[in-house]
């Protein structure tokens, strides 16, 4: 199996990254050779990964990142890199290798402090690797200041060092950045590739696994957690009952507190197993016996963590509720699909009396509101609005259509 195989429906962004590792073999074998490095290589220093939700941009990075590491002797007989059985391929994937630092955060940005470490990183050269690979895999919650720090060093990168950055789309990395990094673009995988997969390789029953693409339009994540998950599955239909609970404005109130609870819940869940694990592994760090009264001067470490472990529940509650919104937003669009005679596929086969209801009850240019006022409550909270209020003012305006 090699590194390519969790890349589903990515043919052209598979054959660009394969031919861009082939060419950083050969960079390095003419560097250490002293050789002039040949001007038409497709391999640089910096990659920009952007695609939708689910289509595994940072799937491909990491799988990059195996490529560039890897140590196969088929290579020497014209192997192509990326074979994924050997060990550099295999500790990269897995996240182990010394050269390869995958970065992600359970928070809702990436600060300074954070991006000056991995600058100082990506200075450094590769220990045991061909290469220095710093794969970012939420570019998109840089600070503004972070954005700045992290561009001197794509203008100035090191001899061995590679940036891979994740993205949604290139308006969410600063212009600066962008226009210093080479850009893949990768879409959303078919349905049908999706099933195969939850087929092949989670052992998901071929009519399960066909739902779950369906019902999350090719997000390969979200399918797996939805045909594996009995809780996912229950969460995703009380989200799709809601449209039928907007009737009154008692109605559209309860409906927006459930979802603000649910949420919560989820991020409680979540947060409560690791957040003391944490907290234990601090204490223990700085010298407190079990049970026992921490050392001066640590207050101020232990109240970092516990504002830490706040962010990342409100990121959690965040996603959780991104989540609901967009099983709501398939939902309209089916109920457009229907209104408007399209051909196109239903996603929500196991809600269609509720969606032919709301067609039947509405005209398309009221769903249409309805599917701009949940547009309208992700960008709220991404504003950091109040989440209940900006849950409360979408169920008012899908009641209104």
């Amino acid at each position: 199996m090699s590194v390519w195989d969790d890349l589903v429906g990515q043919d052209q962004v598979e054959e660009q990254l394969g031919a861009a590792a082939r060419d950083a073999d050969a960079l390095v074998t003419a560097g250490a050779a002293g050789e002039p490095v040949p001007s038409t290589s497709k391999m640089t220093h910096a990659w920009l990964f952007t695609g939708p939700p689910g289509s595994g941009r940072a799937t491909a990075a990491r799988a990059f990142a195996a490529a560039l590491q890897c140590t196969s002797p088929d290579r020497a007989l014209g192997g192509a890199p990326g074979c994924g059985f050997c060990d550099g391929c295999h500790t990269s994937l897995i996240g182990t290798h010394a050269d390869v630092e995958v970065v992600r955060t359970d928070l809702l940005s990436i600060g300074v402090k954070e991006t000056r470490e991995l600058v100082r990183r990506a200075q450094l050269s590769p220990a045991v690797g061909r290469w220095q690979v710093i794969v970012l895999e939420d570019a998109d919650r840089l600070t503004e200041g972070a954005g700045n720090v992290l561009l001197k060093a794509v203008e100035e990168p090191a001899p061995r060092t590679v940036w891979l950055l994740c993205a949604p789309s290139l308006e969410d990395v600063l212009p600066t950045i962008r226009s210093r990094c080479r850009h893949l673009t990768l879409r959303t995988p078919p349905v049908d590739a999706v099933a195969d997969v939850l087929v092949r390789r989670d052992g998901v029953e071929p009519e399960r696994a066909a739902f779950a693409a369906r019902a999350t339009q090719g997000h390969i994540d979200r399918a797996r957690r939805l045909a594996t998950d009995e809780r996912a599955r229950s969460r995703r239909a009380a989200v799709l009952r809601l449209p039928l609970r907007v009737e009154d404005i008692g109605g559209c109130l309860k409906a927006a507190q459930e979802l603000i609870d649910t949420a919560t819940d989820d991020a409680r869940q979540v947060s409560e197993e690791v957040d003391v694990k944490e907290t234990e592994e601090m204490k223990a760090a700085l010298g407190a016996a079990a049970g026992g009264r921490l050392p001066r001067g640590t207050a101020g470490v232990m109240k970092e963590l516990e504002d830490r472990q706040k962010r990342r529940k409100t990121r959690t509650q965040r996603d959780s509720l991104d989540l609901a919104l967009t099983d709501l937003t398939g939902f309209y669009r089916d109920v457009l699909a229907i209104q408007l005679g399209s051909r196109i596929a239903i996603a929500n086969t196991d809600a269609e009396d509720a969606l032919d209801r709301i067609a039947r009850s509405s005209t398309p240019e009221r769903t249409l509101r309805r599917i701009e006022a949940v547009i309208a409550c992700r960008r709220a909270l991404d504003r950091n609005v109040a989440p209940l209020l900006a849950v409360e003012a979408m169920t008012m305006a899908l009641r209104a259509g």
